[in-house]
């Protein structure tokens, strides 16, 4: 490796443990399929950690479907700052977000990159977005276990943990059980499992519907011996093009995740972590 290159990546790495070192915790959002609400997960359990009063960022790595700014509301903003340092955009004064997608100039562009390209530009969002302070960074990753998913984790060695979202059916039940290992084999604890669209409520008799199945996520987490964290039900207040910033709310689904957040918030602060060892 030349010299100059050598550096570079030397300069890089110092700056990414700079700005890590001002981050209190950092959850790994996964899954191992895609269209379980990923991203849907990641953003309201950021927003129910933020209305609990912390600083929350949320670092959007799905390079190829950036779509954290669509879902707060903030996909016409664009970054300020240079290559060395990016101001995160402010969806309101406790909530911060950055991705590729506010580096683009056209958003529905499409990024066609292998592997290195890719692993360059997580390191480089890494190092140059100034967090600042912040109580919880989210990471939302793309589904699978790939090249973004190790990017992360071999940037972030301290990772505080991972939470698994899926729906109850049999195929995304296989691809969670596969995101739970992934992190196992990396040495990162497991926070619990999410399990989104969980059911939807009839708008003429209000009988729960499970589309995709019941309890096949909690059957899951006991027997992989991790935690179970909630179901999150499907309903248009939670629409992944349907922004809102009136906070919780009254409805399930948002109730759901300030449940969700207020668990995770004691997980990560009143208990060490060891491994796959939380309580179901």
């Amino acid at each position: 490796m030349p010299m100059q290159d050598f550096e570079r990546r030397v300069e890089r790495r110092l700056a990414i443990r700079s700005r890590l070192d001002k981050i209190d915790k950092k959850l790994l959002i996964l899954s191992g399929k895609g269209g379980v609400g990923k991203t849907t997960v990641a953003v309201h359990i950021s927003e129910a950690l933020a209305d609990l009063g912390n600083h929350v960022g949320i670092l959007d790595i799905d390079l190829h479907g950036p779509n954290v700014a669509k879902m707060t509301g903030v996909q016409d903003m664009h970054f300020e700052g240079d290559a060395k340092e990016i101001q995160p955009i402010e969806v309101r004064p406790n909530l911060l977000i950055a991705g590729i997608g506010s580096a683009m100039k056209q958003p529905e562009d499409a990024i066609i990159w292998r592997g290195p390209m890719k692993n360059m530009a997580i390191e480089s969002l890494l190092a140059s977005v100034n967090w600042g302070d912040l109580d919880y960074l989210v990471i939302d990753t793309p589904p699978g276990t790939g090249d973004e998913q190790l990017t992360i984790v071999k940037n972030i060695p301290e990772l505080t943990g991972a939470i698994i979202v899926t729906t109850a059916q049999a195929v995304a039940l296989l691809d969670a059980r596969r995101s739970v290992l992934f992190c196992r084999k990396m040495g990162i604890a497991v926070l619990g499992i999410v399990e989104n669209m969980s059911s939807l409520e009839c708008p003429h008799c209000h009988a729960e519907i499970t589309v995709f199945g019941s309890r096949g996520a909690q059957e899951l987490a006991r027997e992989l011996g991790i935690g179970f964290l909630g179901r999150i039900p499907l309903e248009e207040s939670i629409r992944s093009d349907k922004h809102s910033d009136n906070g919780i709310g009254n409805s399930p689904a948002l109730r759901a995740f300030h449940t969700i957040a207020q668990d995770l918030a004691r997980q990560v602060t009143t208990t060490t972590i060891e491994g796959n060892s939380s309580e179901q």
